[in-house]
């Protein structure tokens, strides 16, 4: 093979070839010296520094025109890869100018000893239908490379074929390979780096990596690489058509380029000096369209540099530096002088369309106006940061270039655009112009073609009345003088308007504007508008809007698809009514002055009242919502609501509403906690229109009485009934009216006499009852006693806080002792229970004051008792326990305990939190509790560290001991 030797010496600078290179045949003799030598020297890739070994980098490419003349052909040689990526395996095959004109006449020979082309293979296209015909004929076969055959790994390769389906194969009309197909695929995606990467792999990946399809973009920013090794790559790799070379030494670089590449495109160059001549030979390449210069030195600053090519499209010499450019390209389309410091600039490019000449600010004005009037076709002109552009330049450009459709003259303070006309203008950007002010917007106004204007921080700005039928964007952002707005067009779609604090009017008329944000304009007072597709606004803390602003988005008004309306922290609103058949979703948060609200939106579903602190009337009817909270409105005193969907209904903490009107059908749920004032004609009134009401708080309304309670009769659904700190005294209207009742609660309801729950446990009555709460009562112990003894069906009881509840002894004979009953379970048979069980699972006497003894024998019968809370009661000295099914016992706080048994032999936790007992009760009270995994006795003073072994071993199932005993 050609220069094969030099060639393989470029793979070993790469890590993880060198060793073994000789053994899979990439890799020449050389003594042992050399090799040491070459193992010493820094490992270089294309991401690394060439310092070192800039001398290989050439190698490291190569050339797979001889090593296919060599060969006999690559499997990647009839095929052609467009520059970007778009790879066809199928069509008419296609080479490079090396490899094409061998391709034809080596066919044969490839066919022969190496594996069969692809001649009509689409990957996208045939697959389904070819790739089922052809593989049959694929074979494996290896690839002489050195003194050693190297297997190639074909995809369809097979350990089982032989020289007849070698010999098949040939034969075969349709021909294909795979492997080399579908590698330069994959290789067209990876940039030069990757591809080095990839070549140390194998003999046929650095074959694959080589092709110059791959190399037609010389890539070298930000790397070093020398002018003999650049030199080498543009003779590799002669069809090159894009470089890029950034550097100081930038100039001899290029200037190989220019002379190596005929077909040099795209060149692109950087961070270093060019000399004039360059300039001057790159007339040479005929093929070049865009030349960029970036950050550079041009020239030696005293003469002027000419740029002539005759095809150059794309020119772009941005950011340097430079005295005075002459530019003649005929052809040239599209011109960037951005950031540059040359004074003068001569054009003659007839066709020129795109010229930038952004913050070149040593460009007079009258350089900036011979520039521009002498490209007729201009199109777009960006001279944003010329602060030296004056009127006069931009009447005279509107009468020179007739085409102009884009003007960004932004941070230019010496114009005002009066006088200035741009008929074809589309796009005008005139960010911090001091000189625009109201008379600029006459001018503006003639540009009917206009589509996007832009006037942020244009300070002198008072107002801008605009009729453009075709603008689409308007931005007004940080004008502190500007005070009204006007636009009329059918085709207006986003309209920014922000800080500016002395806007007070706005008149917007758009069929097409969807979306209008407006936050913060303080000043705002009047807003009209005509939006037939406005579905969204958002006018948060406009502290200025007025009741007026009700009108605009009512029916009628102008925005007939309304559906989301935000007037939060509009602090001046009082009195809100909004009559839309559109709107879904509307937020009042923070209108601290809003003391009437007035809705009649059927399709409203969400509402926002937080912070409406002072809202006394409010009328939903009709509405959407499904939900609605007005508790957090202190001050309401009258509620209309008519909502067919309504669900939920909190009014918790209204505590000033005497009338409510309710009328919802599919309501399940009232809350009406502290509202003191709601009276039983207003209950009467909701039970009658709310019939399938299932929960209902009434908690802390004593103005409720049996009338009302009476009333709700109307509710067969009611399970769920909290008539907690009222004064109610006589409960048999719930007794009659509440016949599926499941909760009620009585919490503090101390004016109950001893009588009042008899129809409980003596008459039967709430025969579905589960759960009862009457913490805080008055009740006496023998009312208590005679309601644990006659209500089995309870699961749930709080005796929380009765004061007059001394023990709790269920069922003893005078003078039987727990221990003659101990074996009870032991013979216990679950068939054996009866309808006297009870159902009791929850059990709370917290904080009960007067209670001495709690005993609950095996013939209680609580077989379902699950969790007991004796906490904080003080004078509890005696527990005895015997229950099948208690999980949990919490008897925290309770200072006087000193007797504690406990035959639980399902129970799991147990707390004893501040308690006065010694470790040698709790160890025998847990010896029974053979599932105990939870023990809580932090603060305990009889108990020491010492017992915490003792009682691990009295109960080997505890995992958890809570103590607040400091080791020794």
């Amino acid at each position: 093979m050609e220069n094969d030797n030099s060639e393989l010496g470029f793979w070993e600078t790469f890590p993880n070839v060198g060793d073994n290179a000789e053994e899979e045949g990439l890799g020449s003799p050389e003594s042992d010296t050399a090799a040491n030598g070459r193992e010493n020297n820094e490992r270089i890739g294309f991401d690394g520094d060439f310092n070192e070994k800039s001398e290989d980098l050439l190698q490291r490419i190569n050339p797979v025109e001889s090593r296919c003349v060599a060969s006999g052909g690559s499997g990647s040689q009839g095929m052609k890869v467009d520059v970007c990526l778009n790879l066809r395996l199928g069509g008419d095959p296609s080479s490079s100018s090396s490899t094409n004109a061998m391709g034809r006449d080596n066919f044969d020979r490839d066919s022969q000893s190496k594996r069969p082309k692809v001649h009509s293979f689409s990957l996208l296209q045939d697959w389904d239908t070819n790739f089922e015909k052809q593989i049959h004929c694929l074979a494996p076969e290896h690839k002489e490379v050195g003194d050693v055959d190297l297997p190639d790994t074909s995809v369809a390769g097979d350990n089982g074929r032989n020289d007849s389906d070698t010999s098949e194969m040939d034969d075969s009309e349709v021909r294909m390979d795979l492997t080399d197909d579908l590698l330069h695929m994959v290789f067209s995606f990876l940039d030069n780096i990757d591809l080095c990467q990839s070549a140390m792999v194998c003999r046929q990946w650095r074959d694959a990596s080589s092709h110059e399809d791959f190399w037609r973009f010389l890539n070298f920013e930000n790397r070093f690489i020398s002018v003999q090794q650049f030199k080498d790559m543009c003779r590799r790799y002669p069809n090159a058509t894009a470089v890029n070379v950034y550097g100081p030494a930038i100039h001899p670089l290029v200037m190989t380029a220019v002379s190596s590449l005929r077909n040099l495109e795209v060149l692109t160059l950087g961070k270093g000096q060019l000399g004039e001549i360059f300039f001057e030979v790159i007339t040479d390449c005929h093929m070049l369209k865009s030349l960029t210069v970036n950050d550079a030195t041009v020239g030696n600053g005293i003469q002027e540099i000419l740029i002539h090519h005759d095809r150059l499209c794309n020119l772009q010499i941005v950011k340097c530096r430079v005295l005075r450019v002459s530019i003649r390209c005929p052809q040239l389309e599209t011109l960037s002088l951005k950031r540059s410091s040359m004074p003068h600039v001569l054009l003659d490019c007839p066709l020129l369309r795109e010229l930038d000449i952004a913050s070149c600010h040593k460009l007079s004005d009258a350089a900036i106006r011979s520039a521009a009037t002498s490209c007729p076709l201009l199109e777009s002109l960006d001279m944003s940061n010329c602060s030296s552009v004056s009127d006069e330049t931009l009447r005279e450009i509107a009468s020179a270039c007739g085409n102009l459709h884009i003007l960004d003259a932004s941070y230019c303070p010496n114009i005002s655009f009066e006088s200035v006309s741009l008929a074809m203008l589309t796009v005008l950007k005139l960010h911090s112009c001091e000189g625009i002010t109201s008379a600029s917007m006459v001018a503006i106004s003639a540009s009917n073609m206009l589509e996007v204007l832009e006037l942020n921080n244009c300070s002198l700005l008072t107002s801008v009345s605009l009729d453009l039928p075709r603008l689409e964007n308007i931005s007004l952002v940080h004008c502190r003088k500007f005070g009204d707005l006007n636009l009329r067009s059918s085709v207006l779609s986003s309209i920014t308007v922000s800080n500016c604090p002395s806007l007070q009017r706005i008149s917007i008329t758009s069929n097409a504007l969807e979306k209008l944000v407006l936050q913060k304009q303080e000043s705002l007072t009047t807003l009209a508008l005509q939006c037939r597709s406005l579905q969204e606004v958002d006018l948060t803390e406009c502290e200025s809007l007025t009741n007026s602003i009700c009108e605009v988005f009512s029916s009628g008004g102008g925005c007939p698809l309304l559906r989301s309306l935000v007037l939060d922290s509009c602090e001046s609103l009082t009195a809100v009514s909004f009559c839309s058949t559109s709107l879904i979703s509307l937020s009042l948060g923070s209108c601290r002055s809003l003391t009437s609200l007035e809705l009649r939106c059927p399709y409203l579903e969400h509402i926002s009242l937080d912070g409406c602190d002072h809202l006394e009337i409010a009328s939903f009817s009709p509405v959407g919502l499904r939900s609605l909270n007005l508790g957090i409105c202190p001050k309401l005193n009258v509620v209309h609501i008519e909502a067919p969907l309504m669900v939920s209904l909190e009014l918790k903490g209204c505590g000033v509403l005497s009338k409510a009107f309710i009328d919802c059908p599919l309501l399940t749920s009232l809350d009406a906690s502290f509202c003191s004032q709601l009276k039983d004609d207003c209950l009467s009134a909701t039970t009658s229109s709310c019939p399938l009401i299932e929960s209902l708080v009434l908690m802390s309304c004593p103005s409720v009485g049996p009338d009302g309670l009476s009333s709700l009769r109307s509710l067969p659904k009611l399970t769920y009934l909290d008539l907690s700190y009222t004064f109610l005294v006589n409960l048999q209207p719930v007794f009659d009216s509440c016949l599926y009742l499941k909760v009620l609660k009585l919490q503090a309801c101390k004016y109950l006499t001893n009588t009042s729950l008899e129809p409980l446990y003596k008459g039967g009555a709430l025969p579905a009852l589960c759960e009862l709460d009457l913490s805080y009562g008055t009740l006496c112990q023998s009312a208590i006693e005679e309601l644990l003894s006659g209500c089995t069906h309870l699961t749930h009881l709080s005796l929380n806080g009765c004061v007059h509840m001394h023990d709790l002894d269920w069922g003893f004979p005078r003078g039987s002792r727990l221990s003659e009953t101990s074996t009870f379970y032991g013979s216990f048979d679950s068939s054996s229970l009866d309808q006297a069980n009870r159902l009791l699972q929850n059990l709370n006497c917290v904080g009960c004051p007067n209670i001495k003894k709690v005993v609950i024998p095996p013939t209680a019968r609580c077989f379902h008792l699950s969790s007991l809370n004796l906490s904080l009661s003080s004078n509890l000295k005696e527990v005895d326990i015997s229950c099948c099914n208690l999980f949990f016992l919490n008897l925290s706080n309770c200072i006087s305990l000193e007797i504690l048994k406990l035959d639980c032999p399902r129970l799991t936790s147990l707390f004893l939190q501040s308690c006065n007992i010694d470790d040698e009760a709790v160890e025998a009270a847990i010896l029974q509790c053979n599932m105990l995994e939870t023990l809580d006795v932090r603060f305990c003073p009889k108990i020491s560290q010492l017992s915490m072994g003792t009682l691990r071993a009295a109960c080997p199932s505890l995992k958890r001991i809570y103590n607040s005993v400091v080791p020794m």
